[in-house]
């Protein structure tokens, strides 16, 4: 991803599309809305980043085997202060944590969650590697 200032905690900073069909979604939301894309590797895959006028808002990735057959689907993210602190108070308030913190080289350290009802987010707090 590029260069991100980290926002206030609690504020929605990413949406990023997880897709059984990158080509058609691409060519969806490019039409739709006018997007430029920036085509990137984000090992494992190909990541494209969604530009709004020369800004990095968001991602556009084609999903893998490791999804299981989900379905395409919207992922927002919420900035946080300390990912492991809000995962773990996750689960004290009765939700899920689906993917634990874990690492993305360069960009930051994130958790997907589900509140008690169900609906799925992902935490994140962007900057570089979580210290050991």
């Amino acid at each position: 991803m590029a260069e991100h200032t980290m926002p206030a905690h609690g504020a929605f900073c990413w949406n990023e599309l997880g897709t059984t069909d990158v080509e058609a979604a691409k060519k969806f939301y490019t039409e739709l809305f006018g997007w430029k894309l920036k085509e990137g590797h984000v090992a494992p895959m190909i990541y494209n980043e969604i530009m709004v006028n020369g800004e990095a808002v968001g991602g556009i990735y084609q999903m893998g085997p490791e999804f299981g057959g989900a379905p395409s689907h919207w992922m927002p993210y919420v900035a946080v202060d300390d990912v492991d602190a809000s995962a773990k108070r996750v689960e004290e308030l009765g939700g899920k944590v689906c993917v634990p913190p874990t690492d993305i080289p360069s960009v930051g350290r994130f958790s997907v969650i589900n509140d008690p009802t169900g609906a799925s987010l992902s935490l994140i707090k962007l900057g570089g590697p979580h210290p050991e």
